[in-house]
């Protein structure tokens, strides 16, 4: 791991096609999607920040105290995973995760972490899919910072195909982001 190495948490989707804050729903365990995120995740990662709207903020708070509201999130993930580059200038590499993916194991996020150096990018897979997080080095956030509409990191991955660090895990998570209530109701079944 490289010594400053932090997580980006996107928070600030619209949930349209789950008919509510998805973030808020429950999993059978009690806690809700964002808790269980940022849970597995602060246990991994020593630094956390987590980038959402205004409206989203207050749900999200009891459960991180780093809420950075961004107020042009209908712009798309792109224009917001921009807006969180430019708040951590300092890191090292960041981790790009999506906050409604709770089924990541947190040895999964360490193991990532881990694995990122100078000039990289690590991307994780599960029977041959590329999942999330994908982490990338300091060399690539001016670029990152750069990003509009809902072009994200992947765009990078493109255009830097020789600096990418596979990374094969036995985690079916890094694939599980919820979309739908369908979706919940799967993933937690297999959990």
């Amino acid at each position: 791991m490289l010594p400053n190495t932090g997580a980006i948490v996107l928070a600030a989707g619209f949930s349209r096609r789950f008919g509510g804050n998805k973030l808020n729903a429950k999993l059978s365990n009690n806690k809700t999607v964002f808790q269980q995120t940022i849970e597995r995740l602060t246990e991994s990662v020593p630094e956390v920040i987590v980038v959402s709207r205004a409206d989203i903020a207050p749900i999200l708070q009891p459960y991180h105290s780093d809420v950075r509201i961004f107020s042009g999130a209908d712009q798309g993930m792109g224009s917001t995973l921009a807006f969180a580059i430019q708040q951590i200038q300092n890191w090292d590499a960041c981790l790009i995760c999506l906050a409604d993916m709770p089924f990541i194991n947190p040895a999964s996020y360490r193991a990532i972490a881990d694995l990122i150096e100078p000039n990289s990018i690590v991307v994780p897979s599960y029977s041959g899919q590329i999942g999330n997080p994908v982490a990338f080095s300091s060399e690539y956030f001016p670029e990152l910072s750069c990003l509009q509409g809902d072009s994200g990191g992947r765009t990078l991955m493109k255009k830097h195909t020789e600096n990418i660090i596979k990374l094969n895990l036995e985690d079916a998570g890094i694939l599980q982001d919820i979309d739908t209530e369908d979706d919940l109701q799967r993933y937690q079944a297999a959990d």
